[in-house]
């Protein structure tokens, strides 16, 4: 949410809208709002009298407005915070209800509505309402090539030092829970010391994502055309599927194989312009350079078929009795050996 930072900013300046109604699928950053609207805008001492929390399965919209429109005791705001309002079916009543509250909101209240998991119709006149005065915020989920740059600038505001393909081997295992990856983070941030460097061994260690088999290694050992260690670690991927997904393992290769028809094109260019043509940390330039030594760009294009290939197999597709570490043997076989086999262009 494109937002957060300056909601978190005004909360701590206490310049404040009287209504905040967060919609969509990604709850982890109205959590973190949320968070910091109960923590953080009244005094200990205020909350007692002047914080109301209710959940949606408990109450009804009527009744989340007839607090807000009550006005604090002892004191110059309350807050009242609904949270899992998506548990309540809203009745045409109570939307134009909230419509006529959003026009002309109690000033002393401040009302923070969250809605998790889907967006609100924005149609609906009180979220069009919402929308003109600025109080309705939506979280989208985060795409998946957008995660590992959200994983490196969590890194970097906890204060810790990573090895720069850190953030994309997190994402590859945590997925786009941004919760768990956050909760991951924080467990290393106390673990660590400032010198520490957030590294393989250190994620091995703790979150328990194998420094030797995983997706990485199979690509640089593809890449190197290092066949014993390619298979070593297709064997042991496949018999952990859980941990290592086919879809993504087939995905990752494909962004690589993709990107390196794209270096084949520029070689020659300054680094950093392959880096960003390529969208990867330039970092990652040495290992498309050494690919490019072992796969030239015909052979490239043709390994972006077979993963194709591959793929309509996985869903069911010229596939015969064949699980997914088969499939991956084969496509790593298919792959070291691109220029001896047929292939379906």
């Amino acid at each position: 949410m494109k937002e957060l930072d300056l909601i978190l900013k005004n909360i701590k300046n206490k310049e404040l809208l009287p209504i905040y109604f967060f919609h969509g699928e990604e709850p982890y950053f109205m959590d973190v709002a949320v968070k910091s609207f109960e923590n953080d805008v009244l005094e200990e001492d205020e909350k007692a009298f002047n914080q109301t929390v209710v959940y949606g399965k408990d109450t009804t919209y009527a009744e989340v407005l007839a607090l807000a429109r009550q006005f604090p005791m002892m004191g110059d705001k309350q807050v009242i915070i609904l949270k899992e309002a998506q548990e309540i079916k809203m009745t045409e009543k109570e939307a134009e209800a909230l419509k006529v509250y959003a026009e002309n909101p109690v000033e002393s209240t401040l009302l923070v509505i969250a809605h998790k998991y889907k967006k609100v119709d924005a149609r609906k006149a009180f979220a069009k309402t919402l929308t003109k005065n600025k109080m309705l915020f939506l979280s989208d989920k985060m795409k998946d090539y957008e995660v590992p740059t959200w994983i490196d600038s969590e890194i970097k505001n906890l204060g810790l030092s990573a090895k720069p393909y850190i953030p994309a081997l997190l994402s590859e295992y945590l997925g786009t829970d941004l919760s768990r990856i956050s909760n991951e983070l924080g467990k290393l941030k106390m673990i660590l010391k400032d010198s520490d460097i957030l590294d393989e061994k250190v994620i091995e260690a703790n979150i328990g994502i194998s420094k030797d088999f995983n997706v990485f290694e199979l690509i640089k050992a593809l890449g190197k055309k290092d066949e014993a260690a390619a298979f070593r670690i297709a064997y042991y991927i496949g018999k952990t599927p859980k941990q290592n997904p086919f879809v993504l393992i087939v995905g990752n290769l494909y962004n690589f194989f993709s990107n390196l028809v794209v270096y084949h094109t520029m070689i020659g260019q300054n680094p950093q312009t392959v880096a960003s043509a390529m969208g990867i940390n330039p970092y990652f330039v040495k290992d498309f350079a050494e690919a490019s030594r072992n796969y030239n760009l015909k052979s490239t294009t043709r390994i972006i078929s077979i993963l194709r290939e591959i793929d309509l197999k996985n869903k069911g597709l010229g596939a015969v009795n064949m699980d997914e570490s088969e499939l991956l043997k084969e496509m790593v076989y298919k792959i070291l050996n691109v220029d001896k086999i047929k292939v379906k262009l």
